[in-house]
């Protein structure tokens, strides 16, 4: 059974009334309001407020907001005037079954006319995108097509240009050829030219050019090699590794009990994720630390949030957790390909920082070391592993 309200509040004017309904602690989207002509009911569990208006009200112009504790309604009246009372006398219980029955179907089909017209608008919308995107890619094929036609003019023209000009060569042979033969018939000499200069003349023994001598060039060629390349291997891991990281960004969980009253943002793993990490880069491990659990409870299998609470583990000291963390993270960064290295490498630093620090040295060297093999030309791991073997070799000494 609801608890009815009766501490609300009206004011009038000519034209308008002004309704408001306490909320009793109540959150705006637990609030389900209905209005219509001659009904208002406001409904947040376990409370209830309805009005049956005295006179009728203009539903389509009349506006409810909930804000500051309560729920204000403005309702515009149909007629002018001052009202004597702002619902029906208690007496009228019949009428105000049917009002409620006929404010329910009202409000019933408005919504259903809501929902329709809503679904009619997203139809349009895609349509109209469809055919934009039609009328784009058909602009798109116009244009490829015009640049083809420009191209294969343009080749054509050249083409042309270039056959033109292998004639002029042979048409110019043949003209030679003829002039020369001409000069030989009309002298039994051998074939002369004839040049004049001013008023002397002399003839001159036309020498033709020589054969063109042979020979051969020397080329030699850069040996062509194709290895084959390592990532060829690893196909099938890489694409596993991709479809895991796929499924990460799309594994959360938002719904869990204790995370209800978070806000919007805080409900994203990766601004809870770029937040621990401001935290530790202002020294606030703890703030890091309660960050990047958080964004675990949303979602467990991104491995970056349990290598960055690692490496707060290790700045507070907490080595065991540091430990169980990177190894949380090195289970997550499987298979093993060139995309995860980097990670797998911080991974496997931070979990031997906390065996050596926990001073079981023989475990971080390994640590180590499986570093070393991801990244061996990293200098600073080759320093640390040193180190981390003259130590063992220190304390072997003194046993």
């Amino acid at each position: 059974m609801p608890l009815l309200i009766t501490d609300y509040s009206w004011t009038q004017t000519t034209s308008t009334v002004y309704i408001s309904v306490p909320l009793k602690g109540a959150k705006a989207s637990q609030v389900d309001i209905v209005a219509t002509d001659q009904y208002i009911k406001v409904h947040f569990p376990p409370y209830l407020f309805e009005a049956f208006l005295a006179q009728p009200v203009d539903e389509d112009r009349s506006i409810a907001k909930v804000g500051n504790g309560a729920a204000l309604i403005t309702l515009l009246k149909k007629t002018e005037q001052l009202w004597d009372q702002l619902t029906l006398p208690t007496t009228h219980k019949e009428t105000k079954k049917e009002l409620r029955a006929k404010a329910l179907v009202k409000h019933q089909e408005k919504l259903c006319a809501a929902s329709k017209a809503k679904s009619e608008k997203q139809q349009t919308e895609k349509k109209y995108a469809l055919k934009t995107m039609m009328k784009l890619e058909e602009e798109e094929r116009e244009h490829i097509q015009k640049i083809k036609d420009d191209e294969r003019k343009k080749t054509n023209a050249e083409l042309e240009a270039w056959q033109q000009k292998q004639h002029e060569p042979l048409h110019y042979e043949k003209s030679t050829r003829q002039t020369l033969k001409d000069i030989s018939e009309k002298s039994p000499q051998r074939e002369m030219s004839v040049e004049k200069c001013g008023s002397k003349s002399r003839t001159q023994p036309v020498e033709l050019p020589a054969p063109r001598s042979s020979g051969s060039i020397q080329v030699t060629f850069t040996p062509r090699v194709f290895p084959t390349a390592l990532r060829e291997s690893r196909v099938a891991e890489e694409e596993e590794w991709l479809r895991k990281q796929a499924e990460a960004r799309r594994t959360c969980n938002a719904a869990l009990e204790d995370l209800k009253d978070l806000k919007e943002e805080e409900r994203n793993p990766d601004w809870l994720k770029d937040k621990g990490n401001k935290c530790f880069a202002t020294g606030d491990y703890h703030g890091a630390v309660n960050a990047y659990s958080l964004a675990i409870k949303l979602n467990r299998k991104v491995p970056s949030l349990y290598s960055n609470r690692a490496a707060c583990h290790l700045k507070l000291k907490n080595l065991h957790k540091a430990i169980e963390d990177s190894s949380q993270a090195l289970e997550l960064l499987t298979p093993a390909v060139p995309a995860n290295a980097a990670a797998r490498v911080r991974a496997h630093v931070r979990r031997g920082t906390a065996f050596c620090q926990l001073q079981l040295y023989t475990e971080g060297l390994q640590e180590y070391l499986a570093a070393l093999k991801i990244d061996p030309e990293n200098a600073d791991l080759q320093k640390d592993t040193q180190r981390i073997r003259d130590v063992i070799q220190d304390s072997t000494f003194k046993d």
